[in-house]
């Protein structure tokens, strides 16, 4: 076929999947849609749910937008959720932008911009909340986005997503947008359950193809080769309008490691590889040199690498120089970033123009001008604005939100040129760069270092590569002590992660299911999640497995078959006595052990004793008797050999008696060899006037046989099978089934166990409830409908808090210092700034640790763990906040970034809210709680920017 009639084959083609309507819609955007935005398009307006799996930055919200244009063209109503608010506000001022703030609302639990517009943006927790409160919003629903639906893999808010799914009306047709997953197919298979016809459709192809790198030193190195040795990446020179592509020198006679990268055989840079052989070999030689003990003893701590790591700085420069800027340098750590930026800035430098620095400045002054001269220089306003003027910013969770949104708009404008964040960026947040650095490839979990996953590693460098901008994206990972090319070439080539559900239920869900259908249709309903499909799946297979077991049983069986009499009964005895034997020999081991630990505990200091085997076997002097050491006794002693050791109870297989004493001098030193030396020739000169000790102890290998034994043993004898001809084969194929059946009983209880997971859980929660008199039966208690209204991972605490009159005689700042209990968590232990106001408020928070307590004893017997210990670090900031203190005393004290000390008290004034709607309208707990939050929601709080 001629070019021209492939063009025109392909024109056609397309034009017959899309439509009128999707050309309209094509029009406002500035390029032509890929196959799979037209196919996605095309299923929303025939009427079909769709899912979307794409890569980041593929541009897979133009499906979300295109359910706003068809709900705006047929006058109904669309949803568009994200799981963070910072995404939800810059979506809404996107569509804001295009369709004009009449038509656009937003809704996030810190904003209520429009509600009841026909397209709301809000995040996934407040669609759940209206579903629940069966909101009047919802009428003329038609469509419900749902952005960045693989979150709900997420453990902590996960479920919120398959709430909302399986909830919404069957009406709604939903938009679910994915990051490329390996398990999509599976996850649309369970909405086409749950929601109807739904398309499932996948895109691996990135948009920007995404070359990945090493930074060796200063010098940025291709990962990959082709197979002939041949750079297939761009290790040379590097500018906005794509690579001149350079032959390298083959790397022949050296390891070469292959993997498949999207389908495609790549080699490692066998370059890379040699320097990883290298550098363990010369470094630790090198070390060895240093530590000549080291190599006897082992377990040396890891030596410096010969490629020093290179500064942030240089870096950046590195990338400047190479074309690679814009860049989003990942470090999992907020005062990393921090640091990182003070660094650059420290070295002089500067990434901006003259007239950039100053539009800069102009529009971070702008937006910032509502706060206090005084808050500016507590949140480091003059550093901030000065780094940023260079081009060069931070990201992270602990920043100012106001701070945030500035760096987000001035990088998506290119002013800012070098960002430094943590891994939260790559949650959404529309900020794609032509270059994303990952400087290790570990990150603290908040318990420990743990290595990142390919699919975080594909989350992370999925920014890399701006549509419409770049021709090519690019990954470097910067080279640290013991780094493995191999190990960095596996995470760049797997492309996907599974998407597996972190889905159950929350007492809040119970009460609102079961006030809603009932607790019968309410358990059904979570039996459709996709949890338990997952579950459910997995189980098809643990059964198919067992079936086969259950065959290969049937024929063990039949080939253990004696026609003289039963040998299965016969084999189970013999197993019997096995067991029993075995029993008794361990027990015999357990006797002789404790033996030798009372006799240790009997040893004093100076007492000779005799070591019956092992490396130091014979005589020995008691230095220390060891007792305090641990629950075991491990005495020091002098042997004749002039060694000193700690000896066991494992040196003494019979117990340990001394056959002598002897003075050890005060001035005895263990360090001394001449003391050593004196020492054992005492104890030499002394055991030559001792008798020969006689061994009172001995192993006794003949013990006398438990009855139950001798018993078995002589029923074993009159068993018809026992003088069988074939008896041994036949008990070879009977330990195998014995064997196969153990096995088979487990499988058997593992499909049990996944059986109606989801369900039984559900009927556990509702236990609790029950006896708590939240519930009764299928009748939700007044107590109940209070509990239905918080939506906390406290809520039942809340709940009861309530309930209980904790918080009847709290003022508005004493309530607010309570309440923050349920909504803080502190990042790490040592971070607790566990101080609280004496009075009502250290009472009420006695109270509250109490029924803490009450409640997670009621959870032990129902066989559930929901409720997480309350966390009192933020109490007292809160307290002086809602006090009226001021900001720089507090976030000093506390010891607390400004953007953790917002979202935290965001997060307050919710939940205070929600505890507001929840009690009744006479409650004095009602007006003290819209009392807390005003008191909470001044300064640095109240600051809010939504474009």
């Amino acid at each position: 076929m001629s070019t021209y009639a492939a063009r025109y084959a392909e024109f056609r083609r397309r034009q017959k999947e899309s439509s009128p309507t999707i050309e309209e819609f094509q029009n406002l955007y500035g390029f032509d849609f890929d196959d799979f935005q037209i196919r996605a398009c095309k299923a929303l307006e025939t009427g079909h749910g769709v899912l979307v799996a794409a890569p980041t930055g593929s541009g897979k919200t133009v499906v979300g937008e295109f359910a706003v244009h068809l709900a705006l063209r047929d006058g109904r109503k669309c949803f568009y959720t994200t799981p963070i608010k910072a995404l939800s506000n810059q979506k809404y001022t996107d569509l804001v932008r295009r369709y004009g703030s009449d038509k656009v609302g937003l809704l996030t639990g810190d904003n209520s911009i429009n509600g009841e517009a026909p397209v709301v943006v809000m995040t996934t927790e407040v669609l759940r909340n209206m579903l629940y409160a069966g909101s009047a919003t919802l009428s003329g629903l038609a469509y419900v986005v749902m952005d960045e639906v693989h979150y709900l893999a997420d453990r902590f808010r996960g479920a919120v997503w398959e709430e909302v799914i399986i909830h919404l009306p069957e009406s709604v047709q939903i938009a679910a947008l994915s990051a490329t997953v390996s398990n999509a197919e599976e996850f649309g298979q369970w909405l086409q359950q749950v929601r109807g016809d739904t398309s499932v459709i996948v895109d691996e192809k990135r948009p920007v193809p995404l070359w990945q790198h090493m930074m060796v030193g200063t010098r940025i190195h291709d990962l990959f080769v082709e197979p002939e040795g041949t750079d297939t990446g761009q290790e040379e020179e590097k500018n906005g309008r794509g690579s001149r592509k350079r032959r390298r020198s083959r790397h022949a006679r050296q390891r070469t490691v292959e993997i498949e990268v999207g389908g495609e055989r790549l080699h490692v840079n066998p370059k890379l590889i040699r320097f990883a052989e290298e550098d363990a070999r010369l470094t630790q030689l090198a070390y060895q040199r240093r530590h000549p003990q080291a190599r006897a003893r082992g377990g040396a701590p890891r030596p410096r690498s010969r490629f020093a790591p290179p500064t942030r700085a240089q870096i950046v420069e590195q990338l400047d120089r190479e074309g690679l800027l814009p860049a989003i340098t990942f470090i999992f750590s907020r005062a990393g970033c921090d640091e990182a930026v003070r660094q650059c800035v420290a070295s002089g430098l500067v990434l901006t123009t003259p007239e950039e620095a100053a539009e800069i400045r102009e529009y971070a002054e702008r937006q910032c001008a509502e706060i206090p001269p005084a808050d500016l220089n507590v949140l480091g306003y003059s550093e901030w604005l000065q780094a940023l003027e260079c081009g060069i910013a931070a990201h992270h969770a602990g920043m100012l939100p106001t701070f945030k949104e500035v760096v987000e708009v001035l990088f998506s404008r290119g002013l800012i040129r070098a960002v430094f964040a943590t891994e939260t960026l790559a949650l959404g947040i529309n900020m794609p760069a032509r270059t994303v650095v990952i400087e290790k490839l570990d990150k603290w979990n908040g318990e420990t270092h743990v290595a990142l996953t390919p699919g975080e590693y594909t989350q992370l460098t999925g920014r890399a590569g701006r549509r419409g901008i770049d021709v090519e994206g690019h990954a470097v990972v910067v080279w640290q002590p013991g780094t493995d090319p191999e190990m960095v070439a596996g995470l760049a080539g797997t492309r996907t992660y599974p998407l597996n559900s972190s889905f159950q239920p929350s007492y809040n869900m119970a009460v609102n299911l079961v006030a809603q259908v009932g607790r019968e249709r309410g358990r059904a309903m979570l039996e459709s999640s996709f949890a338990q499909f997952q579950a459910d799946r997995s189980v098809v297979g643990l059964v198919r497995k067992l079936r086969a077991q259950q065959e290969a049983l049937e024929g063990y069986a039949k080939a253990a078959y004696d026609p003289r009499g039963d040998f299965m009964e016969y084999a189970a005895m013999r197993r019997r006595l096995s067991d029993l034997e075995s029993a008794a020999q361990r027990n015999r081991r357990t006797a002789r052990r404790k033996e030798a630990e009372r006799s240790l505990r009997a040893l004093r200091t100076g007492d000779i004793i005799r070591i019956p085997s092992g490396r130091h076997a014979g005589y020995a002097v008691v230095l220390d008797p060891g007792l305090d050491k641990g629950p075991l006794p491990v005495p020091l002693v002098l042997t004749v050999n002039r060694q000193v050791k700690r000896v066991s109870a494992n040196d003494f297989p019979i117990p340990v008696e001394p056959t002598g004493r002897l003075r050890i001098p005060k001035s005895f030193s263990a360090r001394s060899a001449q003391a050593r030396r004196d020492l054992a020739s005492a104890l030499r000169s002394k055991l030559e006037t001792l008798p020969t000790a006689p061994i009172r102890h001995r192993v006794r290998d003949g013990a006398p046989e438990a009855p139950e034994i001798a018993e078995l043993r002589a029923r074993i004898r009159e068993h018809p099978c026992h003088h069988s001809e074939g008896r041994e084969d036949r008990a070879r194929w009977a330990e195998r089934y014995f064997r196969l059946k153990k096995e088979t009983e487990e499988l058997e209880r593992r499909i049990e166990s996944r059986s109606h997971v989801i369900a039984r859980t559900f009927d556990r929660v509702c236990g609790v409830l029950q006896e708590l008199d939240y519930l009764e039966g299928d009748t939700v208690t007044e107590d109940g409908r209070l509990l239905s209204r918080i939506y906390s991972e406290l809520d039942l605490l809340a709940a009861e808090s309530l309930r209980r009159g904790v918080w009847d005689a709290l003022g508005p700042e004493e309530l607010a210092a309570c309440v923050s209990a349920l909504v803080y968590e502190s990042r790490r232990p040592d971070e607790v700034f566990a101080r609280v106001p004496s009075g009502p408020v250290e009472e009420a928070l006695n109270a509250m640790m109490r029924l803490w307590g009450e409640l997670s004893d009621i959870e032990h017997r129902h066989r559930v763990s929901f409720l997480r210990e309350p966390d009192l670090g933020f109490v007292w900031p809160t307290y002086r906040w809602a006090r009226g203190d001021q900001l720089d005393h507090i976030l000093n004290e506390a010891g607390m970034p400004a953007g953790d000390f917002v979202r935290s008290t965001k997060q307050l004034i919710d939940l205070l809210g929600q505890i507001a709607q929840a009690v009744p309208e006479d409650s004095g707990v009602r007006t003290t709680a819209r009392q807390a939050a005003d008191k909470l929601m001044r300064g640095v709080v109240a600051y809010t920017s939504v474009g």
